[in-house]
């Protein structure tokens, strides 16, 4: 069954095919696959092979969630054991309820809604968090509003936190080449991380630690305001890729478009996950996860 939905067509199976028909997306043809939420120590890349199988053909790009991969590498942390400096206790109480809900929020054109939430930060919870962020990504990252250095607290169940993977571009070319050796397609492999990455002044910037090739990654909270407040044009960020050569600005178009097919699982952040299931903040269960549509895996066609 076919059905339309802003400007973007989709068949919803166990694997939904998406066209989006806006500018330089419309070039690709995108196949999310619903392949089940990926628990620590999942096989995941036997579940890739299986689930790419009758999909992917010689050219395609096949696009993992970088998040999904570090969740089944056991890379997360329970931040309720945390014990938070005074700096991290800072951080969410002044920086994160005052700086980012009244003033930063509205610099980077943030909703009224998403602004409320800021200031109403929690103070526990938010303070350990920071503690991970400053431990792990440092001052710079930690201050920003969310994503600190790319760790990621949506999709997870109780007070866990998912680290981003140490070498995504060596996760690109494993993938690559184990792909090739078990299916004999010949297709590209993109690792890619839902936030974003800016266009300024003719060049790319993400806030984020590490991105591919083309990208300047590393900012921290100054590239996300100046961008934001800029209204710059944003797309989902290639952590690492390998494969066939392709200019930067097709990978970044290609990223954003099976970010689009992918969604947003159970929710594009931690107040939508426990709107969502009716519970606390840290109150998302394993089981509660698992009974959302996942698709970590999307492969994307060029339609040319």
């Amino acid at each position: 069954m076919r059905i339309f939905c802003g400007g973007i067509k989709l068949s919803v199976q166990k694997s939904r095919t998406v066209e989006i028909n806006s500018g330089e997306l419309s070039r690709y043809k995108a196949t999310a696959l619903r392949t089940g939420y990926w628990r620590p120590y999942a096989d995941y890349r036997s579940i890739i092979l299986k689930n790419i199988s009758e999909v992917a053909s010689d050219g395609d790009f096949v696009v993992v969630s970088e998040k999904a991969v570090s969740i089944a590498k056991n890379q997360i942390i329970d931040e309720s054991i945390v014990k938070p400096s005074l700096t991290a206790r800072l951080l969410s109480k002044v920086w994160m309820r005052w700086i980012w809900g009244y003033l930063l929020g509205r610099v980077c054109h943030m909703t009224r809604k998403t602004r409320f939430r800021l200031r109403n930060y929690p103070l526990n919870e938010g303070a350990a968090h920071k503690q991970i962020c400053l431990t792990y990504a440092g001052l710079l990252q930690a201050l920003r509003h969310g994503s600190e250095g790319g760790i990621d607290v949506t999709n997870l169940p109780y007070a866990y936190a998912c680290l981003p993977l140490k070498n995504p571009q060596q996760e690109a070319e494993e993938l690559h080449r184990l792909i090739l050796r078990e299916t004999g397609r010949r297709v590209s492999v993109m690792i890619v991380d839902t936030d974003k990455t800016y266009r300024l002044g003719g060049k790319n910037y993400t806030p984020l630690p590490k991105a591919i090739s083309g990208i300047t990654a590393g900012g921290g909270v100054a590239t996300y305001i100046t961008c934001r407040m800029l209204r710059c044009k944003r797309r989902a960020t290639p952590v690492g890729y390998a494969g066939e050569y392709q200019s930067t600005e097709s990978l970044l178009n290609i990223a954003e478009t099976a970010n689009r097919a992918r969604g947003v699982g159970a929710g594009r952040t931690p107040w939508h996950m426990a709107e969502r299931f009716g519970v606390g903040l840290t109150d998302v269960t394993w089981e509660m996860l698992e009974r959302v549509a996942h698709y970590p895996v999307v492969v994307v066609k060029p339609l040319n």
